[in-house]
């Protein structure tokens, strides 16, 4: 019981926690801030998990990474709306370069359980290797273009999104625990350390942002001049 509802606590936040940010890039058209590479990421991750849910028989995490699939996608794509500069060759082939990775080793994952032999149990035991170890890779470039430049317009970020990243990191993480997936582990305690980056950024330069409230005084001149009427001057 308690493990059903550890995966379908991290299922929900996961469908959930991109929504804030699909709100910001789509609707409000507000994407300074974000990382094309971890946006490219943000799409083929989840079709890595798909791939992996297929061949473990985890239907739970199929349905959740299509859903989380298809808002990376939206995401990606205002980006590339709102940005022109990021539709250059030379930026969409890094973005490419490390979708395209997970991509193909999710590909040859499905192409190799097909093979007599290989059962689709460990197909996905390697695949989920693969995962856990692009994770690592794949929660460097938001954090890193943040701590990077510290004049960078974040105003395209959605704080909700990446405190809804680091509970569904954290549920996640225990619920690979729970039943005993490394691969599930690793990958959610990256995501959960890069969300935690993300999140305290976002604080501090929150904090930074607010212009302090100035008292105002009342100029003491006026305490000490006497403004004569007519009366007084004798008129």
């Amino acid at each position: 019981m308690l493990t059903y509802a550890l995966g379908l606590v991290a299922a929900v936040l996961s469908v959930s926690l991109s929504w804030p940010q699909v709100y910001k890039s789509c609707v409000q058209r507000r994407t300074s801030g974000l990382s094309a590479t971890a946006c490219a990421l943000g799409v083929a991750m989840p079709i890595g998990w798909i791939s992996y849910g297929l061949l473990a028989g985890q239907w739970l995490q199929v349905m959740t990474n299509a859903a989380t699939g298809l808002t990376g996608l939206a995401i990606m794509a205002a980006l590339l709306i709102t940005q022109p500069r990021l539709r250059s060759r030379a930026a969409l082939r890094v973005a490419a370069t490390s979708a395209g990775a997970v991509v193909a080793a999710a590909l040859i994952s499905l192409g190799a359980a097909a093979l007599p032999g290989v059962s689709g149990h460990a197909a996905a035991s390697v695949l989920g290797t693969l995962l856990a170890g692009i994770s690592f890779v794949s929660a460097i470039p938001q954090p890193l273009a943040l701590l990077r430049d510290r004049h960078l317009d974040l105003s395209g970020l959605s704080p909700l999104r990446w405190r809804m990243a680091a509970g569904a990191c954290a549920s996640w993480m225990t619920y690979g625990i729970v039943t005993g997936q490394p691969a599930l582990f690793a990958s959610s305690g990256v995501g959960l350390i890069s969300a935690a980056i993300v999140c305290t950024v976002l604080h501090r330069r929150r904090e930074r942002a607010v212009v302090p409230v100035t008292r105002i005084i009342r100029p003491v001149w006026r305490d000490s001049v006497t403004t004569r009427t007519p009366a007084m001057a004798g008129v």
